[in-house]
């Protein structure tokens, strides 16, 4: 799901989530209290949330801030090839149109939709490289006095490095076997590749190219936040937060904040406007209105130019994930969420945010939930079989399937890979969306 993040916060803000929504338990329906018993009143069991539903968090708004700042101004980069949305800096990306019946949100036929992807257009060819900075992010749970927790004798710091190597060796990053491409490659670029296998020579794609970025810490304050224990009893099987304290959190309140992961990042030169940055978190789940779980999203945070870029907005578009580790949840695991964000911020890196690109047809999730952008894994998040298991080495990593390009466009053949709506399970998708009305009533 996507996010797009601008200040001041607006709480229709949209979140680009892969939202795995479970059967809605309520998490924060009292207050969280020191407690003498065994377990704190805040703590959960570690199968709180096994074999429930996911939540879906729907799309958000960017982060933009106002003014000027005072980083460190460096000469200009070259600009982006094939810049599809002129007047920001930003990461390489590129438009295409595609004609399908439908209606725009004023209930207005319109058969004329275009949309804007991360790389370079297929029918040129070539190889674009995606600078991908995964920034790891450990969580601090608060006492009441403001010091990193303690209870029953056990510190709740979460811990993020053990899960850092085991992403970067998945298949996110490393290459496989798909039938989208003659050679191994990247699962997001297997994706890209079957969108437009019948328009893209051999030698088109798009990589993303990670290195691992100084840990940052995010501090939560109590009473925004529920855990579980691991079984050894140390911190933490999972952590839940409520998602508006997270967002308010974790991105910047102004140009010069190094206070959140995301300002902090920024500020560091961990992470560019020319960059799809990842920010990983150790299973922690986001609430909405007290119900659980919000897995990740991806969004942009938006900063005034400077001179050094003639002045041009810079858009920093991040994927916010985090690791699941075995039997917490139903049907999802290790890097389904981060793979699911990722590639959803390769194909609405802006997520709409002009009410022009990706901008679709009206369609609907089997949740019900009704959308009209290009997040091509939301379609399937519901469905139970929405993982793709992809072996590496000898480990096996569960990443999300995804809709292709062709089924959002009604009444039109795919023209995918195989004709497909649905990659890299095929099966899923045997038809596009049907033409719905506004907000698919």
């Amino acid at each position: 799901m996507s996010i797009t993040y601008r200040r001041p916060a607006s709480p229709s803000r949209t979140i680009a989530q892969l939202s795995i929504g479970i059967v809605s338990i309520l998490l924060f329906s009292r207050p969280a209290a020191s407690h003498p018993d065994s377990r704190a009143r805040d703590e959960l069991p570690r199968d709180a949330f096994r074999g429930a539903r996911h939540l879906h968090g729907g799309p958000h708004k960017p982060h933009r801030h106002r003014g000027h700042h005072h980083r460190r101004q460096e000469p200009p980069p070259p600009p982006p090839m094939n810049p599809g949305i002129p007047g920001i800096d930003s990461l390489a990306n590129f438009d295409l149109t595609f004609t399908a019946p439908g209606f725009a949100a004023d209930g207005s036929s319109q058969l004329s939709w275009t949309v804007n992807l991360v790389g370079g257009p297929p029918e040129r060819g070539g190889t674009t490289l995606v600078n991908t900075p995964i920034v790891p992010v450990s969580i601090d749970l608060l006492d009441v006095d403001g010091t990193v927790r303690v209870s029953n004798g056990v510190t709740l710091h979460s811990d993020v490095t053990p899960f850092v190597q085991p992403t970067v060796q998945s298949p996110l990053f490393q290459t496989a076997t798909y039938s989208s491409s003659s050679v191994p490659t990247q699962f997001t670029d297997a994706i890209q590749r079957a969108q437009f296998f019948n328009s893209a020579p051999a030698d088109w794609h798009t990589l993303l190219a990670q290195v691992v970025r100084p840990a940052r810490t995010l501090v939560i304050p109590f009473g925004s936040y529920r855990f579980a224990l691991k079984p050894d009893g140390t911190c933490c099987s999972f952590i839940a937060v409520d998602s508006q304290v997270f967002e308010s959190l974790f991105f910047p309140t102004d140009p010069a904040d190094v206070t959140t992961p995301v300002g902090a990042a920024e500020n560091a030169g961990d992470i560019t406007p020319r960059d799809l940055g990842i920010f990983l978190l150790p299973d922690t789940f986001l609430t909405v209105n007290g119900h659980c779980c919000v897995l990740g999203f991806h969004t942009y945070d938006a900063e005034v130019g400077d001179p050094s870029n003639g002045n041009q907005e810079k858009r920093y578009v991040v994927a916010v994930a985090t690791w699941i580790s075995p039997g917490l949840l139903s049907g999802v695991e290790d890097i389904s969420a981060l793979s699911h964000e990722l590639s959803e911020a390769i194909n609405d890196p802006f997520v709409g945010t002009d009410s022009v690109h990706n901008i679709t047809p009206f369609w609907q999730e089997p949740s019900g939930a009704c959308q009209n952008k290009n997040e091509i894994a939301d379609v399937i998040e519901d469905l139970s079989n929405a993982v793709f298991p992809q072996v590496m080495s000898d480990a096996t990593y569960h990443l999300q399937n995804t809709a292709l390009l062709s089924w959002f466009q009604p009444g039109q053949p795919s023209s995918a890979i195989d004709a497909a709506f649905s990659y890299p399970d095929e099966t899923l998708l045997t038809a596009p969306t049907p033409v719905l009305s506004p907000l698919c009533q």
